[in-house]
């Protein structure tokens, strides 16, 4: 598993600040809607150039034309992980990839399934088709598009892998070491929750930027991350 360090401050200073901090610490910087909307790609260069890699968390969602124009100037900024949704529909999704394809180094693609925000309650509400199975369904056309992978919750990331390939990733939002307050989101889980659901990559915000000592609870998380590595789970 990577960590994922969802960068969600209320100012850029504020967000230098704690990367400034977490120095030399092995983790991926997730930059999402607000931030980049708030700073704009002068964020991503400053991030860049303090040696992170980037994840750029935007949710792209339109028409094909319009989401595979914007991966692209996504791609341009050097970021190494970009996510779309989903349920922007299979021929979008292709757009996308065969936009990228021409590109050296092109960022990893990643389908948004379910938002972890979203309960079964409203799963059906939305989309009518229970949680789990409208999550694989959105998981396979993101597979079958020829995306790296996708975001989903670490309760579909085992039965996603199974349905895809053990090398599809999945990126699991909502991690609380311990389960601590789970707030906005529904479909949350431990550590040892995303170690047994395969997880590739796992994002947590708030339980470390809202820490006394950010520093020590990410090399906290990076310790326990590493011993589930070599833990019989």
């Amino acid at each position: 598993m990577q960590l994922c360090l969802a960068l969600d401050l209320d100012s850029k200073r504020a967000c230098l600040d704690l990367l400034e901090s977490l120095r030399g610490l092995k983790l991926l910087v997730k930059v999402g809607l607000r931030a980049f909307v708030r700073e704009g790609p002068g964020l991503i260069h400053e991030i860049h150039n303090m040696g992170f890699k980037i994840f750029l968390d935007l949710k792209l969602h339109d028409i094909p034309n319009t989401m595979a124009s914007a991966v692209l100037e996504c791609a341009h900024l050097g970021v190494d992980m970009l996510t779309l949704h989903a349920s922007s529909g299979k021929p979008a999704l292709l757009a996308v990839m065969e936009q990228i394809q021409s590109l050296k180094q092109r960022p990893k693609i990643l389908g948004v399934t379910l938002l972890t925000s979203l309960d079964e309650a409203q799963s059906q509400s939305l989309y009518n088709a229970p949680l789990e199975r409208h999550a694989l369904h959105l998981a396979m056309l993101c597979f079958e598009s020829g995306l790296d992978g996708v975001v989903c919750s670490v309760h579909e990331s085992l039965t996603i892998k199974q349905a895809t390939s053990p090398h599809f990733l999945t990126l699991t939002p909502g991690i609380r070491p311990n389960l601590q307050e789970v707030q906005d989101q529904k479909r949350v889980g431990s550590l040892q929750d995303a170690k047994m659901a395969k997880a590739d990559f796992i994002v947590i915000g708030r339980p470390i930027y809202k820490s006394p000592n950010p520093k020590a609870t990410t090399a906290q998380i990076l310790a326990t991350m590493e011993s589930l590595e070599h833990a019989n789970l």
